[in-house]
């Protein structure tokens, strides 16, 4: 027996030592075998499978299939048994800036302006460097990995320091090509910064564990000639756009000052809306904006958290979700959360739709799974990927512990994945195969040189803030 609820662990001999040689010589080596209580594959959609087990051989989803089936089919050469667990797949958060995870709580309670203006951007311009972002984005996988995060959406700068952190961990990650209008210590100007971007997607690009998009930070940073630039990059490429759109009143007002039209009027004259954009946070929209976005096959990252912390407002999910638009869930960074936590994102994301709508019936939980899981893939462009357990996909799950007491009884395991469990029930993560959380522990990570490094990082921006 080994610690983790239960689990029953044959490494390197699997279920085959049971069988007599002349049964072993029909059944199928694998490497993995995970049997469960329950197994939700997101695909098809409300699906819960009882006593099942999901199949593993080379990175990929071999088979889910009911227990005993797979215990005369399959010889694994690693077989964990989780008779409390619901095994799902790795969650997906759609928007974050993983660095910002050593800004954590630095400038609580501001509103969105005040917060950038007098206290993010001052201290990114002192601070953030390659070596930054690289200890920042490792301590924010850690965190992502311990709750059941398989894939990030990342936009942040020095992404090339992003993705060694990534692959470092063994995460998932899609690496925003950052560009802004203004210069910083990663570019110069827009060119620089799309030459930088695309030059690390070359480099990278046959990492299987990478993906990219193109980053745009926010109409009210970014002009009409780099938009221009990048909707031809996103159309030769067929990149995703991810960007922050109508997160404040403020931000839209000031843009309706400037130009005479509502941020998303601007983007969709300059051929940005499309089903390439990921439209982040998007929480003021008019009943034509949300017509808009579903027309065009866009998609919303919603951000509950950090919307609210924030006070930027509640997006209209229900209304989204009703008009058949693409919306995943996000974190956005720690610095505005505080927590990179898609657990809370799931709980919040689906009471907030009912509480706002009026409408009970509003997101259930099924809906607040698929959208941390198979929504945040489609707007990707990996659906074929990731996002589901299904047969043939990366090998990207979680494993969730429902058999404490607090979480007792288990009538439906989807209403207690979103309504009661959280990220500190999630004893293990697999990324493309890869065992990366395997009892509570890290297999890649070293917890003690990542606290070190934070605290040595805390000390920096403190000492010169």
């Amino acid at each position: 027996m080994q610690s983790g609820g239960n689990r029953v662990g044959l490494l390197n001999c699997g279920l085959s030592a049971h069988f007599s040689p002349e049964t072993r010589k029909d059944m199928q080596s694998i490497d993995t075998l995970i049997d469960a209580r329950w197994v939700v594959p997101v695909e098809p959609a409300g699906t819960v499978l009882e006593h099942h087990s999901v199949a593993i051989h080379n990175g990929l989803i071999a088979a889910v299939l009911p227990t005993p089936e797979a215990h005369v089919r399959y010889a694994a050469a690693a077989h964990v048994v989780l008779p409390d667990h619901v095994l799902i797949p790795g969650l997906i958060n759609l928007h974050t800036h993983a660095a910002m995870t050593l800004m954590r709580g630095m400038a609580d309670d501001l509103p969105l302006m005040d917060w950038l203006h007098d206290h993010i951007w001052p201290a990114e311009a002192k601070h953030v460097s390659a070596e930054f972002v690289r200890a920042g984005t490792e301590l924010a996988c850690a965190e992502m990995l311990r709750g059941g995060i398989t894939c990030m959406n990342e936009m942040y700068f020095f992404p090339e320091a992003a993705a060694q952190a990534a692959l470092t961990a063994g995460m998932r990650a899609s690496l925003g090509m950052v560009v802004i209008d203004f210069p910083t210590a990663y570019a110069s100007d827009p060119d620089d910064y799309l030459a930088k971007g695309l030059a690390l997607r070359d480099s990278l690009r046959h990492e299987p564990l990478l993906s990219f998009c193109l980053a745009p930070h926010a109409p009210y940073t970014v002009g009409d000639a780099s938009f221009e630039k990048i909707v031809r990059y996103a159309e030769e490429l067929g990149l995703p756009v991810h960007m922050h759109v109508h997160e404040t009143a403020d931000e839209i007002a000031g843009e309706f000052a400037k130009t005479g039209m509502r941020p998303l009027a601007r983007l969709k004259k300059l051929g940005l809306v499309g089903p390439q954009l990921i439209a982040v946070h998007a929480v003021h929209l008019t009943p034509e904006e949300i017509e808009l976005l579903a027309h065009h096959g866009a998609s919303v990252a919603h951000c509950p958290s950090s919307n609210l912390k924030l006070a930027s407002g509640i997006a209209p999910v229900a209304q989204l979700l009703t008009a058949g638009v693409n919306v995943g869930l996000g974190t956005d960074g720690a610095a505005s959360n505080n927590r990179l936590d898609m657990f809370a994102e799931m709980r919040l994301a689906a009471l907030l739709a009912k509480g706002a709508s009026g409408d009970a019936r509003a997101m259930p939980a099924h809906t607040a799974l698929q959208a941390a899981t198979l929504n945040g893939a489609r707007a990707l462009g990996l659906e074929a990927k990731i996002g589901s357990l299904v047969a043939g996909k990366a090998a990207d799950i979680t494993a969730v512990n429902l058999g404490s007491p607090q979480l007792q009884p288990v009538y439906d395991p989807v209403s207690h994945l979103i309504y009661a469990a959280g990220r500190e029930n999630v004893t293990d993560v697999w990324v493309g195969g890869n065992h990366v959380v395997n009892a509570l522990q890290f297999a890649r990570l070293d917890a003690p040189s990542l606290e070190s490094s934070a605290r040595l990082w805390q000390n920096r921006l403190r000492n010169q803030d």
